[in-house]
């Protein structure tokens, strides 16, 4: 079985993948699949984030390398995960088989008003200046990562938020991180696959083309996911993961 590596994005964690997890292990049945949270989130919430996206992946290797986890891995990114699952594929590359980047963004191949939306800064201005609850700042993220309600998903993230709070401090390390990491501009030397969806409000989905174009990789596009694509359509994301694997083997 093919290890599969899934990572998420800024401040979020292994427990906000719900019923993606499923769906991706009946769609890919060789897949063993292995949930990292990144210092600082989740699980390690506890832990100083790294303010490095290249400590980031240092800090996945040991964690995979402490749970007898051994390469090579399948890497399935969301958003600011994208960012670390590339760095480990241009820095490790025999460890990595494939990688699979989800919505995400990166430097140099767009500005920064792509890779984070204004109307998007508006909003966490304003739930930082009112210093909003728990409550509202999950309802804010909702809002702002999928466009279809989802009634379940906010008492689930309520709890997670509770369980692994996540420090104001180790979410600006995270952000300055992203906000600085650049790509490198070669195309990666592991199989690549691009997911973007048309419709994200968080992050331009010309970030993904962008990627797409530059290192020549395909793209596929959902046409009214949001950012948190993997909640808005996981069938979609794991039978395009499926597709994908198997037109490399023909």
């Amino acid at each position: 079985m093919v290890t599969w590596i899934l990572l998420r994005g800024l401040v979020r964690e292994s427990g906000h993948w719900g019923a993606f997890v499923p769906h991706f292990e009946d769609a890919v049945p060789v897949a063993k699949v292995h949930l990292l949270d990144l210092p600082g989130n989740g699980s390690r919430h506890a832990q100083r984030s790294p303010s490095h996206i290249d400590t980031m992946v240092d800090a996945c290797r040991q964690q995979l390398q402490a749970a007898g986890v051994a390469p090579p891995y399948a890497l399935l990114a969301l958003s600011m995960g994208g960012m670390v699952a590339v760095q480990w594929a241009h820095r490790f590359p025999g460890e990595i088989e494939r990688q699979v980047l989800v919505n995400t963004s990166m430097r140099p191949f767009s500005p920064f008003y792509q890779r984070l939306k204004a109307r998007n800064w508006t909003t966490i201005a304003g739930l930082l200046l009112t210093r909003a609850n728990g409550l509202q700042w999950e309802q804010a993220v909702l809002r702002m990562t999928t466009t279809q309600p989802h009634p379940e998903v906010l008492p689930l993230w309520q709890s997670l938020r509770q369980i692994h709070p996540v420090s104001m401090a180790n979410a600006l390390r995270q952000i300055w991180a992203a906000a600085r990491f650049t790509a490198p501009v070669l195309p990666p030397a592991v199989p690549t696959l691009l997911l973007a969806s048309t419709l994200d409000a968080l992050v331009a989905v010309q970030c993904s083309r962008a990627i797409a174009q530059a290192w020549d990789v395909p793209l596929r596009e959902h046409p009214q996911a949001g950012h948190d694509l993997s909640l808005d359509d996981p069938h979609w994301v794991a039978q395009h993961v499926r597709r994908w694997l198997m037109e490399r083997a023909l």
